[in-house]
């Protein structure tokens, strides 16, 4: 791989410009040119029960899902997806189905006689997956690529021939044994695992193909995504093969929209993606409002944004995560830069309707008031006030003026590229505040959009949310982002995966259980996975593992070695209590007032 100094992502980091691609035509639904951005979803009934499947699919297709995916673990297992289909085609819906293969180079040969899109996952479509750790000399490398490449040509000529597409979908908790060990578990090697199935795709003149890049980390997951899309066009303008979006194991509820909205958005914001597919620990539904809102927060952005007439260098690598080297201040008793917890603003009002029950909002409270505080707001555009700041003797908080017409992306990453680095910078999720109810779930997203896309690059020492007017879920949005961004952990944090039809637990209500029993282990990261195929390799980011190993029965993991095998589920939960105390990390919940 090349040295990412030489790689760009974006030809304009400061203004909105949808990257350009060739089309894949999955059935009669077009992914990538000048289409819209798709949404999809992945049906969470069992693939055996086609008339569930069929049902769920319809119910899908109904609010708005462009594109439904359905798993398909076995070649049996596959033969069924052609009930599926005539199900839903009977019923006069001509949404296009995706199978989702992991293992199996026979199942996919029988799910893409029936389906009009492939999924493969190139970590363990046919490589090793052992976690084995070895040296791989250049011949035995080169054996194994050759062994992968006999198993992955008779699809690629199956979808050749039957004018299926297919999705080259690499999860950075499934990369080979190979990979691992040449490239590491990291968005390098995710990109070099997509990447050597894509030059086999070509070298057969395949060309009906997309990527992903997932990872359940949305640093990792946004990394990957720019890193693919820099090595596509450094490969030359014929590899501009369109994108597929996601956050795999998101989780549920605010944290699972708000891990979402960080990965996925902050993409959308500088172009990339073409298709997008929520994953929510939820029922499949309520992932396409989601999803929508997503897209069309970034269709308004771009009518909307502004472009700057001259954009110096941006201030950070977009490949690598460094936070912004500041010098440490105190605001009204609270650190604030350099390395400091990262504080939550809040507006005078705001403050004043919650200072009656401050003491029991937990740990929601708010930490300064905005208009209390010694802040210098400016417009980013300005380059005199700029540089009196930066001629300054001692460091301010620093923010972007209420009022700016930039997107706070945009106006902050000009911001930080202008500032001296000493200065620490207040991020707002808009420069519109907002004083009157709307609705929550578009309010949600433009914060975890906006302030997450920029925590993630580093960029950001305190935040304030204006644009949700209510005052506790103001605050509360605010600490999930943190959260989620992995800048400040203040609570136990939760790697869970959506339902599909490989799930061997009802994922739902085992999540609530966990949540229950651990919601108090500040943080404690635990990952609840409903089968293996990425269960091991997200487990590297978890601190303890919950994880479906066969029906009813769950294999716990300590960071990603199992080390509980086959527990029946009804004791599951309190096994791992038992085994987070096993490794000292757990303390009791304290008493409420």
């Amino acid at each position: 791989m090349s040295s990412t100094a030489q790689l760009r992502y974006s030809p304009d980091l400061y203004h909105y410009q949808r990257r350009e691609t060739r089309v894949c035509m999955v059935g009669n639904v077009g992914i990538g040119g000048s289409h819209p951005i798709r949404v999809q979803s992945m049906l969470t009934s069992d693939t055996r029960d086609a008339a569930a499947c069929v049902k769920e699919a319809l119910e899908l297709a109904a609010v708005g899902c462009e594109i439904v995916r359905v798993t398909a673990q076995t070649r049996v297992i596959a033969e069924n997806l052609q009930h599926i289909r005539d199900g839903i085609r009977a019923a006069g819906c001509d949404v296009p189905l995706v199978a989702d293969i992991h293992f199996k180079p026979d199942a996919a040969m029988e799910a893409v006689k029936w389906v009009e899109k492939g999924r493969v996952n190139p970590g363990n479509y046919a490589d090793k997956k052992k976690f084995a750790v070895k040296e791989y000399t250049d011949e035995q490398y080169a054996e194994e690529v050759a062994y992968m490449e006999e198993q992955f040509v008779p699809l690629v000529q199956q979808c050749k021939l039957l004018n299926r597409a297919m999705r080259i979908g690499t999860n950075h908790g499934s990369l080979s044994d190979r990979i691992m060990n040449r490239h590491g578990d990291t968005p390098h090697g995710m990109v070099e695992s997509a990447l050597e199935f894509a030059r086999i795709a070509r070298a057969h003149d395949f060309h009906n193909f997309l990527f992903s890049m997932k990872a359940s980390n949305p640093k990792v997951m946004i990394e990957a995504y720019r890193l693919l899309v820099a090595h596509l066009n450094a490969l030359g303008s014929d590899w501009n093969y369109p994108i597929h979006l996601g956050v795999t194991e998101a989780g549920d509820g605010e944290d699972g929209r708000i891990k979402s909205a960080i990965g996925i958005g902050s993409l959308l914001a500088d172009g990339i993606g073409d298709t997008v597919r929520v994953s929510l620990t939820e029922d499949a539904i309520h992932e396409i409002p989601v999803a929508r809102a997503l897209v069309a927060s970034i269709q308004n952005q771009a009518v909307h944004d502004t472009t700057l007439q001259s954009a110096p260098a941006i201030s950070y690598d977009p490949f690598s995560y460094s936070r912004r080297a500041t010098h440490r201040l105190v605001i009204n008793s609270i650190e604030c830069g350099q390395g400091a917890t990262v504080p939550v603003f809040t507006s005078r009002s705001k403050w004043d309707a919650l200072a009656h029950k401050l003491d029991k909002l937990g740990d929601y409270k708010p930490e300064l008031v905005i208009e209390d505080s010694p802040i210098t707001a400016v417009d980013p555009r300005d380059d005199q006030a700029l540089q009196s700041l930066n001629d300054s003797s001692s460091a301010q908080l620093v923010t972007v003026a209420d009022g700016t017409p930039l997107h706070p992306i945009h106006a902050y990453r000009l911001l930080a590229a202008k500032l001296d680095p000493r200065h620490p910078i207040l991020l707002k999720d808009t420069f519109t505040p907002s004083t009157e109810e709307s609705e929550f779930l578009p309010n949600l997203l433009r914060a975890a959009t906006n302030m997450g896309s920029l925590l993630c690059d580093g960029i950001g020492d305190a935040v304030i949310v204006q644009g949700e007017s209510a005052p506790g879920q103001s605050l509360r949005v605010s600490y999930n982002i943190l959260q989620a961004a992995g800048v400040r952990i203040f609570k136990t944090d939760y790697v869970a995966c959506p339902s599909c039809g490989r799930t061997l637990f009802n994922l739902q209500n085992t999540t609530q259980k966990i949540r229950e029993a651990t919601g108090h282990l500040k943080g404690v990261r635990i990952a609840v996975i409903g089968c293996i195929v990425n269960g091991p390799g997200e487990m590297a980011d978890a601190d303890f593992g919950y994880v479906g190993g066969a029906p009813s029965k769950i294999n716990l993991y300590v960071g990603k070695t199992a080390v509980k095998f086959n527990i029946p589920e009804e004791e599951a939960v309190e096994r791992l209590v038992d085994l987070i105390k096993e490794h000292g990390r757990w303390f009791e919940a304290p008493v409420a007032a």
